[in-house]
This record gives C-alpha cells, structure tokens and sequence, in this order.
C-alpha cells in the first residue's frame, strides 16, 4: 500500500492515538460539573485551547472548538452574515474555495445575500486587485483559502489582511490545508475569522477549531448549553481534544524538517516525469505553493481511469478534492484556474505527501504512469 493522498486526511500519529486511549480512560467527567473530576477534564480542555491559540498566535479566549473544518467554515461565514445582513448583504469568495465555503455562500444566496465569486489565476491564486474591485460599501465579510486543497497554491493571505482591515471589513479564512505547513499569525496577518481541521496534520477525524478575533460576536451555530463561551452547544469531545492538541505539538517540532522532506519528495518527482518522457505539465506554481500538494496535468490521460489503475496496484491518490473523489465531475478548482471545457479538470491527478513516504514508492508511481503511458501511445 503506497499512500500520497495526505490532502484529503493523514494517518494519525502513535502518540496522538495514545493520548486519545488515556484520555477515554481518564477524562470521562462531564467538563461542565462542577466537582473534581470534571474540573480536571476542563482543564485539559482548556490546557489544549492554549495550544491551539499558540500555533496561531491567538488568545486562548478566541478558540472555538469545533467537529471539522466544515462546521468551522459555516460558523465563520453564515451566523456572521445575517449578525450583520443590516450594515449589508455582499459577501465576496472566490470560484476556487472548498466546497465547504461555497455550499453555505449558495445557501446565503437564498436568503437573499449577494455573493462575487472572484476568478483565480492560472497559478491558483486570487489577484490583490480583483479583490480590490469587488469591493463595495455593503460588503460585510469576504473569506479566502489561506491554501488551495487540490493546487496547493497559496493566497497573498497578509495583503488581503492589512487591505480589508482599512476597509473594515471582516476576513475569513480557510486555512485548513495550510495549518500545517504555514507559520500563521493572525494580528500580524490581520485575519478575523480562520478555519482548521485536526485530521490534516495528523490528528483524529470529527475535531477541529475555529478562531474568530477577540471582541468579534458570532451568534451560536450550535444552540443547546452554554460550552465554547456560549458559541457551540454540545459536551465537548475530550478525548478528540487532546489528541488535537498532541498533534499540534508534534506538528510544531517537526514543522521545518517535514516541509523540507516534503518538497524533496514533489521534486524527486517531477523530474522523474521529466525523465520518463511522460507528457506533463504542472497545474500552479508548486515551488510558490504549500510543500505536500502537487497537481500535474497529463494530456490523454484521464484521471479517472489512471486512479482505477493506480488502485489496483495498492497506490492511492486523487484527481482533486476528497470530498468530491466519488464524483466524475471535473475539478471545479481546475476550470476556475483554465476555464471551463479545459481537459486539465478531467486529465490531472493530485499526489500529495506526507513525511512517511519515501523515493522508492514515488518511483513506483512513476514506473506505473510510464508504462501507462507507453501503453496508450503505443495503442494511440
């Protein structure tokens, strides 16, 4: 089994699934009773916020802690549009965003919402300028990928930061591909509101976080007791929690080496494509983009057809996001950056690393696509 999927979820970590073992054991009081036993599940909960609060650069307080980067992406962008539907109604996203912010953008469209979807260039990116044009004196939030899930390109995240700041204007962001690879400080980045999910980097599927700015009010997603500062309803995952926390730590030691290991695999890579006399060509900038994603266009060659083969042989990667791999649609993040009709969304494969692989499984990629490919010209 060779696995470069790593954009879609990630193994978890020993030490993060031991943590959540002792934790099942040990932390089962109720963290909203007031005896010891709960007292001392709601200081680990709260132990864990700090953590999350740190790798950020956030105050614990602004920590809300969620079940996924989905429920962090709908808290962040539709319990804040109708908090301010009466300053205005626009809202501003771009065509390339997870389905996670373009489904409750669709769904606040038909509560009467007016949503600009702006264009990416071929390098995955939303240009500082259209955003600037779209721009108007009812536009109440605007929310951004920090990094693209399928290209892994990388938005100018701080200029996008310091220009809504002057215009007042809240700014989220999706961060949840980026969490772990990216140094993210949200002052100095000036972010409002900023989605992460745990099982990206390491961590258990079912957690994840969501950072809203200190003194900004967000109306409860969730309604029921009064957990998260009265924000999100619901006993909070304790065992979840601290193994999120785990892998947040284990993320920030290893952070710089993994990067770099990463980029030598996607390298190591790509000139192998270029060896092998396979027809390829990157979709984005991998270099300017977030280390472990890579997405390549290989003419003639469909995606759906090299995953079926690719699985057969025990290795396992994508055509674009997971949460759409079960679909034959083409990628709407690809058509976003290459226009619609663009074989590209119907022709590309996502290979994504973790810090596991190695050299010998991307040459066994590489030894499969070849004789594919040698396959279909020689039958072409």
């Amino acid at each position: 089994m060779i696995y470069f999927d790593h954009a879609a979820t990630t193994p978890v970590r020993p030490e993060v699934v031991s943590v959540i073992q002792e934790s099942l054991i040990e932390d089962f009081g109720n963290p909203s009773s007031t005896y010891a036993l709960g007292r001392r599940t709601r200081q680990q909960i709260e132990q864990s916020r700090r953590i999350f609060a740190a790798s950020i650069k956030a105050d614990p307080a602004d920590i809300i802690i969620t079940s996924c980067g989905s429920e962090s992406n709908n808290t962040a962008i539709i319990p804040t549009a109708l908090a301010l539907k009466g300053k205005g109604k626009h809202l501003i996203t771009s065509a390339a965003e997870h389905h996670a912010v373009l489904h409750p953008m669709h769904y606040l469209e038909t509560l009467g919402f007016e949503v600009t979807y702006l264009p990416v260039d071929e390098a995955g990116k939303v240009p500082l300028q259209s955003l600037k044009d779209a721009v108007r004196a009812d536009t109440i939030l605007v929310s951004l990928m920090y990094a693209n899930n399928e290209v892994g390109s990388i938005n100018p995240v701080a200029e996008i930061g310091a220009f809504l700041a002057e215009k007042d204007i809240l700014f989220h962001t999706d961060a949840v591909q980026a969490y772990g690879s990216e140094q993210i400080d949200v002052r100095q980045q000036q972010i409002d509101l900023l989605s992460v999910s745990a099982h990206k980097i390491n961590g258990p599927k079912g957690i994840g976080f969501l950072y809203r700015k200190n003194g900004l009010h967000l109306p409860n997603f969730i309604h029921g007791g009064s957990q998260e500062n009265d924000h999100r309803g619901g006993t909070e995952n304790t065992p979840y929690i601290r193994g999120f926390a785990e892998a947040v730590v284990l993320m920030e030691a290893e952070r710089t080496e993994s990067n770099r290991k990463k980029r030598e695999l996607s390298d190591y890579f790509l000139r192998g494509l270029e060896k092998s006399g396979i027809r390829f060509e990157s979709n984005s900038v991998h270099a300017e983009g977030v280390p472990h994603i890579l997405s390549i266009w290989l003419p003639g060659m469909r995606s759906d057809k090299l995953l079926i083969q690719c699985d057969l042989k025990g290795i396992m990667l994508a055509a674009g996001s997971a949460c759409t791999a079960g679909s034959l649609e083409p990628s709407h993040v690809l058509e976003a950056m290459y226009g619609k009709g663009n074989p590209r969304a119907t022709e590309s494969l996502r290979i994504s690393f973790g810090s596991d692989n190695t050299t010998a499984e991307v040459d066994t990629l590489l030894d499969l696509l070849q004789s594919i490919h040698k396959k279909q010209y020689k039958n072409g």
